[in-house]
């Protein structure tokens, strides 16, 4: 195989020039106007005014905050699978199919033909971030490992699929990326995750693999199979002694740092955090962990900002990066080269520096729990999470989080988490991590505190310990296995926490383990 990395250089140093000098709102203005100008035409610009707009605040004023379901209900939900010249021009020949991961509510997200560009774009410049603090690095010497999701593409008409995102890169990887492409075609278009896993562990040890993609808690499924299949440690020169990169993103990742950190150690191979999405790809690290991630500002999207304690206002203020302010939590909102407009995208970040913008994603607007007037909001109960396990010497691998309201009279409610431990846990780490993961969260939360207060408001979480790879295999059951499904870490739907509880339920019978309960 030809090492492309010496082209990747060339390429990485004129893209870092440009990075270096560019100004982020310059670089957003000129994205929007351009946007503007190729959908004006369409019913969509033609609805708003769009050849009228010259400002952001004329396409504020003009375009209002929508929601998937407001798009899917006015604009493409009759024409569906058609939406050519509906909201941007020309043919829409790919729907990436997701789901809102509290409720299971299937979306379709447009792909163009331009937001396809876009993202292979962005590859590159996670390559680019790569070389610039890895001078040294053969990155392209040899394999590029994208674990994803099924690549099975459904067609809902002559010329237009859908399907898993991992599945429409694949079926439009360049000709001249696919020497570079692991797994093979035919093991990438496998339809059973557990038999495209274990193709992959086969062929992974011959293949050279110099960078490995993925969602966290799928990667960690694949280590674990691959050291025990070779009888090898879970460590990443073991497995992958070539290994230059790992990407990784799609979820919080501080849970599983800890174990990611012992699968690197001895290896010269990077960690680099990415905020990919199926309406486009929003931001990556460009500096060292911790330093957030840099909104890709010149990349077919543009973006807006709107606080959150405003996202249920009629008309709440929308910033840009013009006017955004550091250490507030915002949900982000896109604008599109597929056809998105103001665009409510479901995540919720806070910016850490301007100039070049850098963002921490913090959580998602629907990742709140307050069944009991609690108002504890993701990151506030991942930060908990993760603080009660490393306090009794666990790891949590995964996992759910859901209310069980009073069944008598004189009971109150409390939280259930649904936890897959790493390592068994015994039933002192399981006590132990209940009383930390409470007063964690009371620490974190002041309504959650005030509800804790003498156990009358809300009694104290119950934690259920999970056998290892119970959320892999329920999540499989739903047909949400691999690529970018996610396990729902706070679930508001009672019927789908109702299952879970039940599928936990009978894989305790099968393995018995201790729940924890600290009050």
């Amino acid at each position: 195989m030809i090492d492309a990395t010496p082209l990747l250089r060339l390429y990485a140093r004129r893209r870092r020039r440009t990075l270096a000098v560019e100004d982020a709102v310059v670089a957003q203005e000129a994205q929007l106007h351009g946007l503007l100008r190729q959908a004006e035409a369409t019913p969509f610009g033609r609805a708003h005014g769009f050849e009228r707009i010259r400002t952001v605040a004329e396409f504020q004023a003009r375009v209002p905050v929508r929601a998937y379901e407001d798009f899917w209900r006015d604009w493409w939900q009759k024409p569906f699978p058609h939406l050519a010249n509906v909201t941007w021009p020309g043919a829409i020949p790919f729907f990436a199919v997701t789901s809102g991961t509290s409720s299971g509510r299937t979306k379709y997200i447009p792909i163009s033909e331009a937001m396809m560009r876009a993202n292979r774009r962005a590859a590159l410049d996670i390559l680019v971030h790569h070389i610039a603090h890895r001078p040294q690095s053969r990155a392209l010497g040899g394999r590029i490992f994208m674990l994803g999701g099924s690549t099975a593409l459904k067609e809902e008409a002559p010329g237009i699929r859908s399907g898993d995102l991992s599945g429409i890169a694949v079926a439009r990887t360049p000709f001249w990326a696919r020497p570079l492409a692991f797994p093979p075609r035919e093991v990438a278009l496998m339809e059973d995750w557990d038999a495209k896993i274990a193709a992959c562990i086969k062929d992974a040890a011959a293949a050279d693999i110099r960078v490995i993609s993925g969602t966290p808690s799928w990667l960690q499924i694949l280590f674990d199979r691959q050291a025990a299949a070779a009888d090898l440690p879970a460590l990443a020169q073991a497995l992958y002694p070539n290994l230059e990169l790992l990407v990784h993103g799609g979820v919080n990742f501080q849970p599983y740092r800890a174990r990611f950190d012992s699968f690197l150690a001895g290896s010269h191979a990077e960690l680099r955090e990415v905020y990919p999405a199926s309406e486009g790809f929003i931001a990556m690290a460009d500096e060292g962990a911790g330093d957030g991630l840099r909104l890709l500002a010149d990349n077919g999207l543009f973006f807006e900002f709107v606080p959150v304690e405003e996202l249920g206002s009629s008309a709440p203020r929308r910033f840009w990066l013009a006017d955004i302010e550091t250490g507030v939590e915002y949900a982000i909102l896109v604008t599109s080269c597929a056809g998105l407009w103001a665009y409510l995208l479901g995540d919720t970040v806070r910016f850490v520096s301007r100039r070049p913008p850098r963002l921490l994603v913090t959580g998602r607007t629907s990742y709140m729990m307050s069944a009991f007037g609690e108002h504890l909001i993701e990151r506030e109960i991942e930060d908990a999470m993760t603080k009660a396990a490393a306090a009794v010497g666990a790891d949590v691998s995964d996992f759910a989080m859901g209310a069980l309201f009073p069944e008598r009279p004189g009971e109150t409610g409390r939280h259930l988490v649904i936890v897959e431990f790493a390592r068994t846990a015994t039933a002192a780490q399981l006590a132990g991590f209940a009383s930390k993961l409470d007063a964690g969260l009371a620490m974190l939360n002041d309504d959650y505190r005030t509800h804790r207060a003498g156990g009358t408001g809300m009694g104290a979480p119950l934690i259920e310990a999970v056998p290892a790879g119970f959320f892999a295999d329920w999540m499989k059951s739903r047909g949400r296995l691999g690529g970018q499904n996610k396990v729902p870490r706070v679930i508001n739907d009672a019927g789908l926490f109702a299952e879970l509880r039940r599928v936990a339920g009978a894989a305790l019978n099968r393995h018995p383990r201790e729940s924890g309960d600290p009050s």
